[in-house]
């Protein structure tokens, strides 16, 4: 039987979180409401890839620049998610996911006007700060509405909607690059993210804010910022820098820095070294989201079943890791689709809901957004290296192949690291506690 949002009170130590009556009561509405989201915002991102050689001809920059073309996004995107995780706490995070996509509209049209590259440049940095509104709110509503015994497959669902997204902007800037036309994509993206804008303010339930007077004389108590209760980062039931979440701020980290890297490149790579055409490329690239959604629901479902966050990757973050180091040595083009499919099915889409679900558990009171955006932050310091990175070893060395050896090797790390035993959550919090690894 599904909950009702309204009247129940999610309660995490001291700190009560009301999810106040929005236009939908049940929480898998809310979660697909969250679904949506991802699939316009991923679709804004993915969208650069394939017209990225076009973008290049016309204004006569190289491999470097148009890395950087995707790293200023992400660095607006990562600059944001700590303030917008604070801001959200304290001030409910859903009229902040709002007016970010109403700015991330503007801003995607400000890309497809943009008459130079360094306004192109700017108009994408505007961009990703705007969009660095939505995670840290949207994991806040969706994790507080989603049973614990849910909590990792309904985060799988609401992450299927970057599968989606990402393969929409694949397919619309491939027809996009396919026709010359490579502003197209950005204004067509305009009118759909102001809709779901819309729908979310209208549907979307509306997390209580704490009682700030309490707060603030949590901080009185304890000046200086040390102790619990104190600062933007702890509260009275612990920090969001505790070493188990640390550790996972990590693990997401080196997730990421592939993902971003092949979302960033896969099309012109395999557009100008691996042969494919514009349209080819980008319909080959989108087998990586699609194959990772019923992966993805599959094995959050085990997550959640064992009630060990960590126990799956355990398993697919070594073999992604190997996807990805062999994908630039594959000669054959059915063995490179068999490479970006296993990377589909055990990659990126699969540790995002497992990583949420457990900071989630993990967050203390009254710090859940906050912890999710330094979760996200960290994930999106990747976002900003890897683009960049890769285009500078493309450069370098006249091929894209040293950038999928290192964006491997950095994976293989996050595969040791998970490999190693990680201290239990404990139990007892109240409703968001979990035996969860």
């Amino acid at each position: 039987m599904t909950r009702e949002l309204e009247p129940w009170r999610f309660m995490k130590g001291d700190v009560a979180l009301r999810l106040t009556r929005g236009g939908c009561a049940r929480w898998p509405e809310v979660v697909l409401l969250c679904f949506t989201g991802w699939v316009v915002l991923y679709a804004g991102r993915a969208v650069l890839g394939p017209v990225q050689a076009v973008l290049g001809r016309e204004w006569g920059v190289g491999r470097a620049a148009l890395g950087l073309a995707s790293s200023v996004f992400f660095f607006g995107y990562a600059a944001m998610q700590v303030p917008a995780g604070l801001l959200a706490d304290r001030w409910g995070p859903r009229r902040l996911l709002v007016g970010g996509l109403v700015a991330f509209a503007g801003a995607t049209a400000l890309r497809g006007a943009a008459g130079s590259f360094p306004a192109f440049l700017a108009a994408g940095a505007l961009a990703g700060l705007a969009q660095g509104t939505y995670y840290p709110s949207q994991f806040a509503i969706s994790s507080a509405a989603l049973p614990v015994e849910r909590r990792s497959f309904g985060s799988a669902i609401i992450y299927s909607g970057m599968a989606v997204g990402t393969s929409v902007g694949y397919v619309l800037g491939g027809l996009g690059a396919r026709s010359g036309a490579w502003r197209m994509p950005f204004v067509a993206l305009v009118v759909p993210v102001l809709l779901v804008a819309a729908l979310l303010g209208s549907r979307l339930p509306q997390p209580e804010v704490p009682d700030r007077a309490r707060h603030r004389d949590d901080a009185r108590r304890c000046p200086g910022g040390s102790g619990p209760g104190i600062g933007a980062f702890g509260s009275a039931g612990g920090s969001v820098l505790s070493g188990r979440l640390v550790l996972a701020y990590a693990l997401n980290l080196a997730c990421l820095f592939p993902f971003f890297m092949l979302l960033s490149w896969l099309p012109y790579y395999l557009e100008c070294e691996r042969g494919f055409g514009p349209w080819t490329a980008s319909l080959v690239a989108s087998l990586a989201p699609w194959a990772s959604i019923p992966s993805s629901l599959a094995v959050s479902l085990l997550g959640d079943r064992l009630r060990d966050r960590l126990a799956p990757l355990r398993v697919t973050l070594p073999l992604a890791a190997v996807a990805v180091l062999a994908m630039p040595f594959l000669e054959s083009r059915t063995a490179l689709l068999g490479a970006l499919v296993l990377y589909g099915l055990v990659g990126k889409s699969v540790s995002d809901p497992l990583l949420v679900a457990r900071v989630a558990d993990l967050a203390p009171p009254g710090r859940l957004a906050t912890a999710l955006g330094l979760l996200n932050f960290s994930g999106m310091l990747a976002s900003v290296a890897a683009p960049y990175v890769a285009g500078l070893l493309a450069a370098s060395t006249g091929s894209l192949a040293a950038s999928f050896v290192l964006a491997g090797a950095v994976l293989g790390m996050g595969a040791l690291a998970v490999l190693i035993p990680w201290p239990s959550a404990g139990r007892g919090r109240g409703r968001g506690a979990t035996a969860a690894g």
